[in-house]
């Protein structure tokens, strides 16, 4: 059915690929497949409509060449050097076994050689565009195995662009009375010759013309684009690849200050041109030879789906791996890439394969890529299925993972820090300024690296990995503190410490408010709302900066607010025992405390630590004020340890305190410590009246300096009240 014009049939072509590509978001699966699919059902087998081949192919060459411009751009030989050797071992490793078993393979499906050969190389690469969009959407390009899985995938980038050199040259003509050595120098001379004018425009010219078009970034981005394709169309111009060409142009930008910003902007380009190289694909893939290649495209999806993954799994094991990191690195290799589409296309370009061949290296693609991104989005769930069967690719001792776990001997862990993130990282600087004892687990390396030279006990791991119950103190352990904004991790680590016997407190954190309540319902003891409370603290701030001073009256003072740090000498005190306006001149106006705002407190209002105090004065007044209520008390360092806590004491039948008022037993003037809730049954009694009357079997919950608390735990201060549990201890 041809359509009437070109621009109308590729407007079909981009509704038609939209409409799958929506289906494909709903599937979770690669666009790659999808506009496949939308090449074959706008092609000859299906509604026959795309009749502008040339056209269609010009887009899907630039496309490419685009790709490779990218793949230059970004190659980073640093995260191969990062993640050691194990990236290398482990590339060329499966580089290796795939295209050697895949040749021998071939050849007993009775191909020949050159056939084979490129079977084999075809079954070599993996996509390294669809495993980092699904490591991303995980959040897991920052753990172990995804930087693992970065660095082999960057070898094996590399090799297909060497791959790409050696088949173009199999396929170059120089002349017919040269002998093939001859043929071979020129071909190596060519080469060389375009790599040394490379290296010269790289080192000269490049940096400088890119330097004098960035202040333009529509000129930047044109020059990226023309150079890529200048190059490319050079390097065609001599007997090779264009994608060799534009890679060349990429790797000549990489060193300049300019590849992330135009790596993000050509990518959306790259993303749309590559779609018609797709669709192209798709539109040339004879249906008819599918029959005849079933049963080898079968064996061969299974070679890639099961041998890759298995490849990997041995050498990560061996080199001293845990066997969950090698199967979670080794199922992003679980399928083959756009590289290898576009070398089985460039072979069929220069006569060296058929159509057969071409056929099959389509549907293996096709089936390994659509199988693999259930196998990477369920990674975990399907680790917990084969565990059991995977610890022959363990040693008894994995090394390269152990040396990374520095968990010390401690007689009890404050909290164990579920991740060491922006946010986490935030937690465990203040954690650590308190003097607590923090425990901090990540899957990044160089988080854990970095929080171990602070002297930190960290933990290479991960809350979803079934083994880590064994790893962890939970029972040594008060508090696990998740920081990831993950609905579904987060509803799992809880499951998990139920299941572990975990006999502690849970907090963790959440996105927006419906997270918080269903965490809270399955269970977490503090939610966490890192947006929400910075928002609100933040819209506090400016309608307290608007309302307090009019911008009418030209006044030399301005407001400062102070959060009072739990060791400061003001923590626990009356705003009259404070003395900040005979010290300092500087008076409170207000105290921000739990997202609740206290105006002009009283004389009696006491400052509890974590309180914001909002203050005016002059710029100095301020600035001492700032210092006075930020020391420790009298005589005492920041680090000597003396700070607030919480403890809950039971009223005992027939205690003398029973029936008297909280006026009657005045709990600051005779124990030193403030009453702040009393449990009553099922009812939680907040700021308690004075004319409140203790009934027995109150439970009440004070707060004070650890001595006082001390103290009154241990009823050296005469009083009648049993301390509930080991709950009196410093917490």
């Amino acid at each position: 059915m041809p359509l009437p014009s070109t621009f109308v049939e590729i407007a079909a072509i981009l509704a038609l690929a939209a409409l799958l590509g929506a289906l494909g978001q709903k599937l979770r699966q690669p666009l790659i497949i999808m506009f496949m699919a939308a090449g074959i059902l706008a092609g000859p087998a299906g509604l026959g409509f795309i009749a502008s081949h040339g056209s269609i192919e010009l887009l899907a060459q630039i496309g490419i060449a685009l790709l490779l411009f990218i793949v230059g751009l970004n190659l980073d030989i640093h995260l191969i050097r990062t993640t050691g050797p194990v990236a290398l071992a482990t590339g060329l490793g499966q580089i290796i076994f795939t295209s050697i078993f895949g040749f021998l393979i071939a050849l007993a499906f009775g191909m020949n050689v050159l056939s084979a050969v490129y079977v084999a190389v075809a079954l070599t690469f993996s996509s390294t565009i669809i495993v980092v969009k699904l490591l991303s959407d995980k959040n897991e390009l920052d753990s172990l195995h995804g930087q693992i899985a970065i660095g082999f995938l960057i070898v094996q980038d590399m090799a297909a662009i060497i791959a790409l050199v050696v088949l173009t040259t199999l396929g170059a003509k120089t002349s017919a009375a040269a002998s093939p050595l001859v043929s071979a120098l020129i071909i190596a001379g060519k080469f060389l010759g375009f790599l040394g004018l490379v290296v010269l425009l790289s080192w000269k010219v490049v940096p400088r013309l890119a330097r004098r078009l960035a202040a333009s970034q529509e000129m930047l981005t044109l020059f990226a684009v023309a150079w890529a394709v200048i190059l490319g169309a050079g390097s065609e111009l001599l007997g090779f690849s264009k994608e060799i060409g534009a890679f060349l142009a990429g790797v000549s930008l990489a060193s300049t200050e300019y590849r992330e910003a135009l790596a993000a902007r050509l990518v959306g380009l790259r993303d749309f041109l590559l779609l018609f190289f797709f669709i192209d694909l798709g539109a040339r893939l004879d249906l008819s030879l599918i029959g005849s290649q079933a049963l080898p495209a079968v064996v061969f999806s299974l070679f890639v789906l099961v041998g890759n993954p298995l490849i990997v799994m041995t050498i990560m094991g061996r080199m001293g791996y845990r066997r969950r990191t090698g199967f979670l690195a080794g199922l992003t290799v679980a399928q083959i890439s756009e590289f290898s589409l576009i070398v089985a296309a460039m072979g069929l370009g220069l006569g060296h394969i058929g159509g057969a061949a071409m056929g099959l290296i389509t549907l293996v693609g096709v089936v390994t890529i659509f199988v693999s991104t259930y196998m990477i989005l369920y990674s975990g769930e399907l680790y917990v299925v084969f565990s059991r069967y995977l610890a022959v690719f363990e040693r008894r001792i994995p090394h390269r993972e152990s040396e990374s776990d520095s968990l010390r001997e401690t007689a009890a862990i404050d909290v164990i820090l579920v991740g060491l993130g922006r946010y986490g990282s935030g937690l465990a600087e203040n954690l650590l300024q308190r003097g607590r004892a923090v425990l901090g687990i990540d899957f990044d390396p160089e988080a854990l690296h970095k929080w171990r030279q602070r002297g930190m006990s960290v933990l290479f791991g991960d809350m979803t990995d079934p083994e880590i119950c064994g790893q962890l103190p939970l029972a040594k352990t008060r508090w696990v503190v998740g920081t990831t904004r993950v609905r579904e991790l987060n509803l799992l680590m809880l499951q998990k410490l139920k299941k572990c016997g975990y006999p502690g407190r849970v907090a963790l954190t959440a996105a927006n408010q419906e997270e918080a309540v269903a965490f809270e319902r399955a269970g977490a003891d503090i939610v966490f709302r890192p947006y929400i409370d910075a928002a609100e603290q933040a819209v506090d701030d400016l309608s307290d900066a608007m309302d307090m001073l009019p911008e009418s009256i030209d006044w030399p003072v301005s407001f400062r607010e102070v959060r009072v740090p739990a060791g400061a000498a003001v923590a626990g005190r009356a705003v009259r025992d404070i003395l900040l306006r005979a010290e300092t001149g500087v008076s409170i106006l207000a105290v921000s405390r739990a997202g609740r705002i206290h105006y002009d407190p009283g004389p009696d209002f006491q400052v509890f630590p974590n309180d914001r105090l909002v203050i005016v004065g002059t710029g100095d007044q301020l600035r001492r004020a700032e210092d006075f209520l930020t020391l420790p008390p009298e005589g005492e360092t920041a680090s000597s340890g003396e700070r607030f806590v919480v403890a809950e004491l039971d009223v005992a039948p027939g205690e003398q305190v029973a029936g008297k008022t909280l006026a009657e037993l005045s709990f600051r003037q005779n124990f030193g410590v403030t009453l702040i809730g009393i449990r009553r049954d099922e009812v939680r009694i907040t700021t308690p009246a004075a004319g409140e009357r203790l009934q027995a079997g109150d439970r009440l919950v004070v707060i004070g300096s650890a001595g006082a608390v001390a103290e009154l735990c241990r009823g050296k201060l005469g009083s009648e009240l049993l301390p509930h549990g080991n709950a009196c201890a410093i917490n």
